[in-house]
């Protein structure tokens, strides 16, 4: 005969396990009021599959938290009034970086991810590491600064970085300092690095782009924007998706099963260095023929200037004047470009069968507000008949923005699975 083992708590779970499994519920229930905005304890407790007592105990602490608020009532049939709750706009705040190619934006968000506050330095500031570091440590001063009330509910930075980022894993690193000395530094077990070949750069610990008291969460660009796209933007309740991000480079974010895809170690979605011609245009990776060099913002300027275009710069007014070209010469580098761009897409169509292509960044939205029809047909046209109907196109939901957004959802995760992190601040 089996015995059943005894437990604590006639028959419970020990306590070390009901406090995990509260954690985790407090978790979900917060997960989804971000996800529901407004909503009701009834309308969590549904898509939660929590009881509505259990609901209504957590709301309660999050509430107590700080965290959430009742936001008002609605009518009932024939019952009381319902309250609805939301996210309290002070009960949090998080800061999200995006460290790009036109210089680096710092943002100041509200625990419903509205934008409250600015900083933003020129591509000066994103020449190394050594200036990234310095600009950030200012640019969160001014934010204090300005901010003082606010700042005690930061729950961290996330940094929005061109290029691989990865945990350490033990190894060592050369650490550049701003006074110009060096050391060989044993990185933390939770660590991470970044690898920004197409920089020039020789491998950087986040630690050294970045000195502040406040956590900080670093991921790859692109992967930030698809996070953006998928808590609050297209990608809502999308299980399988691709999120391009198109400036001066290009990235790629995957979603298989509503999870953003990493890779082995972290530097799945590296698109852009994809090679599509042979003995093609030397890249900032190394390599030549490169997707990037072809549809990126310095590829397409040097396809125009090859076609006799002549324009000032190499920045978005220059890329926009040619996207709003009616020249023979413009209009066929824009058109093969698109080309390139649908052969590309379409592979990624018939290896990953999304539900949904976003296509973003500066060079992507100024694409889109013009071309979104071509670019939807480039695409299908690449890719298998029955893949090729089961994906709609959709233009990225927050512009300029969504490097930053995204980037600033990263320690929004790490204040859903610990909400009480801010107690007492």
């Amino acid at each position: 005969m089996t015995h059943a083992r005894p437990v604590a708590g006639l028959g419970s779970p020990p306590s070390s396990t009901m406090t995990e499994l509260k954690q985790a519920n407090l978790a979900r229930v917060l997960r989804q009021i971000i996800v529901d905005g407004q909503t009701t304890r009834a309308s969590v407790a549904g898509r939660t599959g929590l009881s509505i007592q259990t609901v209504s105990n957590l709301v309660a602490e999050l509430i107590d938290l700080g965290l959430i608020c009742e936001s008002g009532q609605v009518s009932s049939r024939g019952g009381r009034p319902i309250t609805l709750i939301e996210r309290r706009p002070a009960g949090a705040y998080l800061i999200g970086v995006d460290v790009g190619e036109r210089g680096i934006a710092v943002e100041f968000f509200d625990f419903t991810l509205t934008r409250i506050d600015q900083v933003f330095g020129s591509s000066e500031t994103t020449q190394t590491p050594a200036a990234i570091r310095q600009y950030l440590g200012e640019a969160l001063t001014t934010l204090e600064t300005r901010n003082p009330t606010a700042w005690p509910r930061v729950v961290g930075v996330g940094l929005g970085l061109p290029g691989v980022v990865e945990p350490a894993s033990g190894v060592q690193l050369e650490s550049a300092h701003p006074a110009g000395s060096s050391s060989r530094t044993e990185l933390r077990f939770d660590e991470q690095i970044l690898y920004a070949q197409s920089l020039g750069w020789a491998p950087v610990a986040i630690s050294e782009l970045m000195s502040t008291d406040l956590p900080v969460f670093a991921q790859n660009g692109a992967k930030v924007h698809t996070k953006g796209e998928q808590w609050f933007g297209a990608l809502r309740d999308t299980e399988h998706a691709v999120v391009v991000l198109i400036g001066r480079g290009v990235g790629l974010g995957l979603i298989s099963g509503g999870v953003l895809l990493e890779g082995s170690h972290g530097s799945a979605g590296e698109w852009g260095h994809v090679r599509i011609e042979d003995d093609g245009r030397p890249c900032r990776c190394g390599g030549h023929g490169c997707l990037e060099t072809y549809v990126g913002a310095d590829g397409l300027l040097t396809s125009w200037a090859d076609a006799g275009g002549e324009f000032d710069g190499t920045g978005s007014a220059s890329v926009e004047c040619l996207i709003a070209s009616s020249t023979p010469a413009a209009t066929r580098v824009v058109d093969q470009a698109i080309a390139r761009l649908g052969r590309a897409l379409g592979g990624i169509v018939n290896v990953m069968n999304p539900e949904r292509i976003v296509i973003g960044g500066w060079v992507g939205q100024l694409l889109m507000a013009t071309r979104a029809q071509q670019i939807d047909h480039a695409i299908r046209d690449n890719a298998l008949d029955r893949a090729a109907h089961q994906f709609t196109l959709y233009p990225s939901t927050f512009g300029g923005d969504s490097v930053a957004m995204g980037a600033a959802t990263l320690p929004m995760e790490v204040l859903i699975q610990t909400p009480a992190m801010l107690a007492g601040r």
